[in-house]
């Protein structure tokens, strides 16, 4: 059974600016082809025929497989949340290592994702200098995804079986935070995420700085990162 979802963003004028919100209207910000019922042997099969060099990005958990391709809105905002995120990690004099949107394919419980970016920051050692195998290596210490459009994947309960520890999801106008809550007692698949303010992984409240860099790329990307840059040095400072 296959299902395809196209939603443009809502106008928000709260968050946004007219002019800034209408442009984003105009089309909206991924594409998503949804089936179900699809075994994860035939998952595999997709993956191998469709290769590694294509802009879509497959997700598929316990039967539904969701092939998301990104838009121009969509992959400006991986781009600039990556460039935010590599910010932090420099400035705060921290070590990192990119995954993109490389396949986590986790058989053993018939999930895999293909996120917009995941990073190793407090495992980056564990990792360092090697090709990731996730039957023995950690999970990415952190995962963000932009869904501005409808999905039809559960990804809170998706990255909180595959263990990641802090998840961040912005939907065009709002970032949400999580953080993993791991029962020991329980299966995988009783993790659960708290949505928090603040990420766990940097020392600095970040929401409301991230939102004015976005607007700030909007016409000057270098600028932006520039003065995200010398925020990040003073709050260091205080």
């Amino acid at each position: 059974m296959v299902s395809s979802v196209t939603q443009p963003i809502p106008k928000n004028p709260e968050s946004a600016s007219a002019k800034q919100t209408e442009q984003l209207i105009e089309r909206p910000a991924e594409q998503r082809v949804v089936f179900h019922d699809l075994s994860w042997e035939n998952y595999q099969q997709i993956l191998v025929a469709l290769g590694n060099k294509r802009s879509s990005r497959l997700t598929y958990d316990r039967g539904t497989l969701e092939i998301t391709m990104p838009l121009e809105e969509h992959e400006n905002a991986v781009r600039m949340i990556e460039v935010f995120i590599r910010i932090l990690v420099t400035e705060l004099g921290m070590k990192i290592k990119t995954m993109g949107s490389t396949t986590l394919n986790r058989p053993d419980l018939q999930r895999s994702a293909e996120a917009d970016d995941c990073y190793y920051i407090q495992n980056q050692s564990k990792v360092a200098g090697k090709i990731v195998d996730l039957t023995v290596d950690p999970p990415p210490d952190l995962i963000a995804e932009i869904d501005i459009t409808h999905t039809d994947i559960d990804k809170l309960k998706l990255y909180a079986a595959m263990g990641v520890p802090e998840f961040w999801r912005y939907n065009g106008r709002v970032l949400r935070i999580y953080q993993l809550q791991q029962n020991q007692d329980q299966s995988q698949d009783q993790n659960q995420y708290l949505e928090v303010e603040d990420s766990p992984t940097f020392s600095l409240a970040i929401k409301e700085r991230l939102y004015q860099f976005l607007q700030e790329c909007w016409t000057d990307e270098i600028a932006a990162s520039e003065s995200f840059r010398a925020w990040v040095k003073e709050q260091r400072q205080n």
